[in-house]
């Protein structure tokens, strides 16, 4: 990872360009799960418009520089057809360090196959697959609503680990959405992605959106704080998975990091660090809209009404007064528990240095 950032190390000083993109490549989906914050944000009929084409996203991706992180997200991202075409076009155009592809797991087939492509063709790309789980067994077809997606899950799970052995550039991995319905059983499902065959990553994150109404965000901050220990205590012993990927350990520290920050927000502390979205964060949807993270609902602009130059869009006079706001009075902003912007948050924060040196010597 540090030698990843070296082409990036300007914007550890000088915040002027997008390091980290999310592209949200479709909305459509084969779960049906209560909790997704993107498909409720997104679920106005009379709003959607036309995915962008592979010849958009081809002068998008044109419009921007080197990337350190590239993250899909969806909707289920397998389910875009020209998913192998898209990740060797960033690829190419933008060097991206890790693309990330998070999923439901319910294509095992077909998610190993375009999986083994990717990985295959973007070899100085770091690939990583991230298999949802938020329960073990029936809990989480119940929780997902989604019959039978566990065991798909572990049968990807179980495809995709082989590809291990042959593709040093990829990386497997379980993310675990933690809810008010499955934190009590967060210590089972650590232990459950613990005890696979393979040591695999494992990482949780805090569920999204604006759900209050149903529930879903009451999750006590004890049980969390308790589920983040866990995590830490088996990357220091090796008993759950830690990247193989040059600067690994430096990652694992900004995990670590970024898990303590967010129990901070939970227990009712403001946001303590000053947040890159915008700036070194950006997030695209299907649709061209363009946000500064994924949490705010007011679009910077649309990449088509700008000839496709993502920069153009982030540079507007409307894009200035959001990122102002951003770090001075939004009320979202200052008890966000949103773990990619942690990433760039904590990375290219110096101030952060001493503390995430203080977790990498501990790992």
């Amino acid at each position: 990872m540090m030698s990843s950032m070296l082409p990036h190390a300007s914007s550890i000083f000088w915040k002027r360009r997008p390091v980290h993109l999310t592209f949200f490549l479709t909305r459509k989906c084969n779960a049906h799960c209560p909790f997704c914050f993107y498909l409720q944000s997104t679920d106005n009929p009379q709003t959607r418009t036309p995915e962008l084409s592979i010849d958009e996203i081809e002068r998008i991706s044109r419009s921007m520089g080197k990337l350190l992180w590239l993250a899909f997200s969806g909707g289920e991202v397998y389910l875009r057809k020209d998913l192998v075409e898209i990740s060797k076009l960033f690829y190419h155009q933008n060097s991206p360090a890790v693309m990330l592809y998070p999923s439901n797991g319910l294509l095992p087939e077909l998610i190993r196959d375009q999986t083994q492509r990717i990985a295959s063709h973007c070899c100085n790309s770091v690939v990583v697959v991230k298999l949802s789980l938020d329960g073990v067994g029936i809990d989480h077809d119940e929780l997902r609503n989604t019959h039978g997606n566990f065991d798909k899950t572990m049968r990807t799970y179980a495809l995709l680990k082989d590809l291990l052995d042959v593709y040093p550039n990829f990386e497997l991995g379980f993310n675990t959405v933690l809810t008010a319905q499955n934190q009590h059983k967060a210590d089972q499902i650590i232990d459950f992605v613990g005890s696979l065959d393979r040591r695999v990553t494992h990482t949780i994150s805090m569920v999204r959106g604006n759900l209050l109404d149903n529930g879903y965000k009451q999750v006590d901050p004890d049980i969390y704080l308790r589920a983040a220990d866990m995590l830490a205590a088996r990357l220091r012993k090796r008993t759950t998975g830690i990247h193989h990927f040059n600067g690994a350990r430096l990652k694992a520290a900004q995990d670590v990091l970024q898990r303590r920050f967010i129990h901070q927000t939970l227990i009712g502390q403001d946001r303590s660090l000053p947040c890159y979205a915008g700036k070194l964060n950006l997030v695209l949807t299907e649709s061209g809209e363009v946000y500064p993270c994924e949490i705010l609902t007011q679009s910077l602009g649309n990449v088509r009404d700008y000839d496709y130059d993502i920069m153009r869009v982030s540079r507007t006079d409307k894009a200035g007064d959001m990122l102002r706001s951003i770090a001075t009075s939004n009320p979202h902003c200052r008890t966000c528990t949103h773990e990619c912007n942690y990433i760039t948050n904590i990375l290219f924060n110096p101030a952060m240095y001493p503390a995430m040196i203080t977790e990498y010597l501990r790992l």
